[in-house]
Order: C-alpha cells, then structure tokens, then sequence
C-alpha cells in the first residue's frame, strides 16, 4: 500500500496492492489493522453513489458532534473528488485539493472531519463507494456551494448536473465553520 500526503495536512491519497492478470484483479479495499495505522476514528457507516456523467454531488459536511470522515473510492468510472479545508486555526483554511479516483486507478482518498467534500462524475454509471467515521445526521448536515465564487474549485463538466439541495448551499464568505 503507497501513502501519499498533501500539502493540505491530514488528507491522504492511498493507493492499495492490487494484484493483476489476464482474468482481472484483486485487492483489499479495507483492512482494519492496516487503515488503523492511518485513521484514528474506526468507520461505523458505508454508503454507495451512482451517477451520470456530470452530476456534481456536495459540497457536504455534517457538524461535530456528528462530523465525519471519509475514505472515499470509485468502484466504476471515475470522478474529481475534492475536499476543502474548513478547520480555523489550519493554515490552510478555506483551501481544497482535487485527485481522480477511478476504477482503473483504484485509488482511496482520506478526508478528516473538518473538511468539506465533493465529486463530480466524468463517465455514465461512475459507482462511488464511501466509508464513514461516524453515521448521517440530517440534522447536523451542512452544504457549501459547490461553485462558490471564493473557494474556485475547476470542476472539469460544466454545466454540470446538481441537486436542488446543492444549489443552496451556502457561501463560503458567509459560512461559519464549527471546526
């Protein structure tokens, strides 16, 4: 397993051993000894995407008590997946870090709380699977505009295609962060 670390402190690329040949490939998406090493929080929730191409999904959190991580993986087709920091007293507040995760690449993103997170689907039935440290709270749910004006994240599909909810998320400028 390579680990691969950001200037933005906390989030991590991980790229699992996968072990291919002519009948396809094997890899362990999960291992609890081994992510244990990398991630405090144990994960307590699994949920599963399917988009279109183009469809925009985030920018979401959820607030502590309830705030969670993410270890985030596409199982078919690909995506940009980007999170931003929200924690105050980071020196990189208010930055984000975009990856591709793909099924050919196989790649795993790690995103701590105190982190905003979205993707955006490059391919049809793009399959985004993600583990959670802690378990959905509607209540404690949180949404930035995906296409804030200050935050100037390149999303690669435009116009790209959004949920309501989404669409009213608040801005950046205005967003009073819990972390």
């Amino acid at each position: 397993m390579e680990i691969r670390e950001f200037e933005i402190m906390d989030l991590l690329l991980i790229k699992p051993n996968r072990f291919q040949d002519d009948r396809g490939y094997f890899m362990e998406s999960f291992q609890e000894n081994r992510y244990a090493e990398l991630i405090s929080s144990p994960f307590v929730q699994d949920n599963v995407s399917l988009s279109k191409k183009g469809v925009l999904r985030g920018l979401h959190l959820q607030s502590p008590p309830k705030a969670q991580g993410k270890l985030v993986q596409v199982l078919r087709g690909s995506v940009v997946d980007v999170a931003v920091d929200l924690r105050k007293q980071s020196p990189t507040y208010g930055k984000h870090i975009c990856v591709e995760l793909s099924q050919a690449n196989g790649l795993q993103f790690y995103i701590p709380p105190g982190f905003a997170h979205g993707f955006q689907a490059l391919e049809d039935d793009t399959i985004f699977t993600y583990k959670c440290t802690d378990y959905y709270s509607a209540t404690d749910e949180l949404t930035i505009r995906w296409d804030d004006p200050q935050l100037r994240i390149s999303w690669p599909i435009v116009p790209a295609l959004t949920s309501a909810k989404d669409d009213l998320g608040v801005l950046f400028e205005t967003f009073n962060s819990p972390f």
